[in-house]
């Protein structure tokens, strides 16, 4: 959610700032700060709304100088305000922090507080960390730091000027990310990676209950307990070009139009296309793991959770095992009996979701293996998880996962055709004619992006539409999950996804006249099935769009309109139907002035339970 920046070093820092803090705002915003030393003192700017609220008051009154710090604020404890936006200070302006996360003790921490004296400006949990700093603080920034951090409860990430050392820039973290790196003109801390690809690519991850010291010319590192300790630097090579917009319109249109290039980065990682091999080296199970293997638990949270959908069923077909899956903020609190034999795979894009990585640090405490599917190096899940499969989708800014999602399905079936293989499920011949198919589909999908001016005329004409129903049988069902996520959370559309079969069960009873259905049909052996329950909605005054894997004959006459596919594999047909999904609610919120990349009370990573 939040956003972190901070910069120290030879230039002007504010530029700096602004740059990063307009790189993170596709986290989710409403209110933005910095805090700069201008050489005499630690100057602050902030205001709620649009960054470019803040930009304006830097215009009129702009600060100079080499360190500083800014924040994206996603309100918590405290409505919307320049009161409660960040940075904040100490009572005694010893210091000014921004944070990220959630202070859980801040009522019996302000209350000690209180009665020693403090006075308290705003409602946030934030400004009790600023107080509570200021208060042990006498004169050594660690050690005052390392005493706050055994104090609070929750979860947080600081980056913090002291008045007495103006030129460093003082991080600790605790279970909300935070990364630093050293450029050629100084040293950078932000939230999330793409704030810090302009000026460095080599990068740090910061621990729990570790401390970063950043000056000028380094970065120092510090345990819990205050001792000097060495950290690993990684290199990110994204192309800084893939974190910006370009000439798109928004950030969502170039993501799906990147989905070509995402995918086949993704099958290159883990498939030899020369001869049309997995790389048995690529994936975290030999042979005997296999043997061993009894069962798979899947967790995730939003669209990670839907391509989770998408792999039990890869996984039950290809590799004939047993499969398990549920919402990572529910599996936590679900009393599990772990056998011996069950692996998990968490998902998450960011390697920071809040619930995922509870969820994985309680199986973890429970001997239990946990593989990662995962697009960030260097990120929490990707650090704890006992092996990762990494996505190659490069950097997503908007809100709305596309090329992520399209990504973690690759990875999910590529695994599921290894398993299947390792476990005589599938033959060398079967393997090898998937992969062969599997290796078009970048074209398929780029076919369908040239083509989307029908998606775009389709929507002008259904923006209006109130309610928007998906349907789908078998895999098309669990497509349908991830196509009316994607229009509710951009258009604010109510949309929802139904097993076909389950509309007798209802779910019939919502259809009205000039209902938009959506009917999934890509299941050869299923359109039969779904035909009538088409017919269903149909006749009860619903308007029915069909998207199909070729031709249908079963569907014919039954639908308003039909989008065919180029005809594929059954089991490969998710691949290519989520792109038209994608593109329709894009084109519906653009058609009704939401905003696309932003849209209203989401936030990109979601980094708090």
């Amino acid at each position: 959610m939040c956003g972190i920046v901070g910069y120290t070093g030879y230039k002007d820092a504010t530029p700096i700032l602004i740059d990063g803090l307009e790189t993170l705002a596709y986290r989710g915003y409403d209110s933005a700060g910095v805090a700069v030393w201008n050489g005499s003192g630690i100057v602050m700017r902030k205001e709620k709304g649009q960054l470019k609220n803040l930009e304006e008051i830097l215009r009129k009154e702009p600060i100079f100088g080499n360190s500083g710090i800014g924040h994206t604020r996603w309100a918590t404890h405290g409505e919307p305000s320049y009161i409660n936006s960040h940075p904040h200070a100490d009572v005694q302006q010893k210091l000014v922090l921004v944070h990220n996360g959630i202070i859980e003790n801040y009522l019996s921490l302000k209350t000690m507080l209180v009665n020693n004296g403090c006075r308290f400006v705003s409602d946030t949990d934030t400004e009790v960390v600023a107080q509570l700093l200021g208060y042990v603080y006498k004169g050594d920034p660690l050690s005052a730091i390392l005493t706050v951090m055994r104090m609070i409860e929750g979860s947080f990430a600081l980056a913090i000027l002291f008045m007495d050392d103006p030129h460093s820039i003082y991080c600790a973290c605790k279970d909300s990310p935070m990364v630093v790196g050293i450029g050629e003109d100084g040293a950078h801390v932000a939230s999330d990676i793409p704030a810090m690809l302009a000026y460095t690519r080599d990068v740090t991850f910061m621990s729990d209950m570790q401390v970063a010291v950043l000056r000028p010319n380094g970065i120092s590192f510090y345990n819990e307990f205050g001792q000097s300790i060495n950290k690993a630097v990684i290199h990110i090579d994204w192309d800084i070009d893939a974190a910006k917009k370009g000439t798109y319109e928004h950030y969502m249109m170039k993501e799906i139009c990147e989905e070509p290039v995402a995918f086949r980065k993704t099958l290159e990682q883990y498939v030899s296309v020369k001869d049309m091999r997995l790389k048995s080296d690529c994936f975290p199970w030999n042979a005997d793991d296999v043997d061993k293997l009894k069962r798979i638990r899947i967790i995730g949270c939003g669209t990670a959770y839907h391509a989770g959908v998408m792999g039990k069923k890869y996984f039950s077909e290809l590799a004939k095992l047993p499969v398990e899956i549920e919402i990572a903020s529910e599996f936590r609190y679900s009393g599990h009996c772990f056998e011996e034999g069950e692996q998990l795979i968490v998902i998450s894009q960011s390697g920071e979701t809040a619930d995922t990585i509870a969820a994985m640090r309680m199986a973890k405490q429970r001997g239990i293996n946990v593989t990662a599917i995962c697009n960030v190096i260097g990120s929490t899940i990707a650090r704890e998880a006992d092996s990762v499969l990494f996505t190659y989708a490069g950097p997503e800014i908007a809100v709305a996962a596309t090329k992520s999602y399209l990504a973690q399905i690759t990875v999910l079936f590529l695994t599921a055709l290894y398993l299947g293989k390792l476990r005589g499920a599938l033959d060398a011949k079967k393997v090898s004619s998937l992969l062969e198919e599997l290796s078009k589909v970048p074209t398929h999908i780029q076919n369908l992006i040239n083509e989307r001016e029908r998606i775009q005329f389709f929507a002008s004409k259904s923006f209006a539409s109130k309610h928007v129903f998906f349907i789908g049988r078998g895999l098309d069902y669990g497509l349908a999950m991830e196509a009316a996520l994607k229009l509710k959370e951009i258009s604010y559309i109510h949309s929802e996804a139904y097993a076909a079969g389950e509309l007798k069960h209802g779910t019939i009873a919502l259809i009205e006249d000039g209902s938009l259905v959506v009917a999934l049909v890509t299941q050869r052996h299923l359109s039969a099935k779904i035909a009538s329950n088409i017919e269903e909605v149909r006749v009860r005054g619903a308007n029915v769009l069909c998207i199909t894997n070729g031709y249908l004959p079963d569907i014919e006459g039954h639908c308003n309109e039909v989008w065919q596919l180029e005809s594929l594999s059954e089991i490969l047909s998710p691949f290519c139907a989520i792109v038209p999904m994608q593109l329709l609610a894009y084109y519906m919120a653009v058609q009704r002035g939401c905003s696309v990349d932003k849209p209203r009370n989401l936030a990109k990573s979601v980094t708090v339970e």
